[in-house]
């Protein structure tokens, strides 16, 4: 639809369109276990196919609300241009795509920096992406809310 070739090289990603859609998936199981070693783990959630909130309630228990801001990152340029040349909608593409965040660490407010700085001694990407808090009466096991970061 979007007329584009797998070699043809797009400037967003810095390389061909084929070598972005070909990007091997980060494997974070080393990274968890050191993070299981350094800081107090509640639940891991791996991101894969059904999206970011469908993903972490399942670790989420009952009784819990998790909240995710999407202001806390920019989600990488192949989103933007799936979801334009496909005509797909936000809300579907975080319904079916990780977003950028192929992992979530629910951890206690105490061990935030500790885990912050374990991934990031092992070059992994991390934020604060939300918190937990008592689930509503109207709330579900996870959410997004507001906008990403230009």
């Amino acid at each position: 639809r979007a007329g584009m070739r797998l070699e043809q090289r797009v400037e967003e990603f810095g390389r061909t369109l084929g070598e972005e859609l070909l990007e091997p998936t980060r494997i974070y199981s080393l990274d968890c276990l050191a993070l299981t070693r350094t800081a107090e783990v509640h639940a891991f959630s791996h991101i894969t196919g059904g999206g970011l909130a469908a993903n972490l309630a399942r670790v989420i228990p009952d009784g819990l609300h998790a909240a995710v801001d999407r202001s806390t990152w920019t989600p990488g340029a192949v989103f933007d241009l799936v979801g334009t040349a496909g005509r797909v909608e936000r809300l579907e593409l975080e319904k079916t795509l990780n977003m950028g965040v192929g992992m979530m660490a629910v951890v206690p407010a105490e061990s935030v920096d500790v885990a912050l700085t374990t991934l990031a001694d092992r070059g992994v990407d991390a934020w604060v992406a939300g918190e937990i808090t008592e689930r509503g009466e109207h709330t579900t096991g996870a959410t997004l809310t507001g906008d990403h970061a230009a």
